[in-house]
């Protein structure tokens, strides 16, 4: 028996394939715990980087700031607010769950000297640059004359 070559019957048998693979994939995803990546900004200044990340709703004590090795982990973790409150959600955005973040910095820190504070929900991390990746301005001499100061 010979059948018909339909390539519009092989695109709605392929469609067909994606919904049942994209429906199944949604069924057996937990989205409510996924981890979620936390948005950074980086800034370099000469003496030091500063990171500034938002975490609105977050408690100081659910964050775990480490430097390990040139590298900046923060991870943390909001609490899922639906067991305390009752009622039907009819749209529900905000995030929760656990979150981590890691960023290499290129240049060698000070660990002992980051301070971080947390304040209206933005976490501000202040990383001073070592001693010896600071720029310098070399002094330039003329003859015997100096003819540019030299400024640490």
């Amino acid at each position: 028996m010979l059948t018909r070559w339909d390539p519009f019957r092989d695109i709605l048998a392929m469609r067909r394939a994606m919904d049942r693979l994209m429906e199944s994939t949604l069924e057996q995803s937990d989205w409510t715990k996924a981890e979620w990546s936390l948005a950074l900004d980086v800034v370099e200044h000469d003496d030091e980087y500063v990171v500034k990340a938002s975490l609105p709703g977050i408690k100081p004590e659910d964050l775990e700031i480490t430097f390990d090795k040139g590298v900046l982990t923060i991870r943390g973790e909001i609490k899922d607010e639906s067991e305390k409150e009752q009622g039907k959600y009819h749209l529900r955005e905000r995030r929760y769950g656990t979150f981590m973040r890691t960023i290499s910095l290129p240049t060698t820190i000070k660990s002992d000297d980051i301070e971080a504070d947390y304040q209206d929900g933005v976490l501000v991390l202040h990383l001073p640059k070592a001693e010896d990746v600071k720029p310098r301005r070399i002094a330039v001499k003329a003859g015997e004359q100096k003819m540019i100061g030299s400024k640490n």
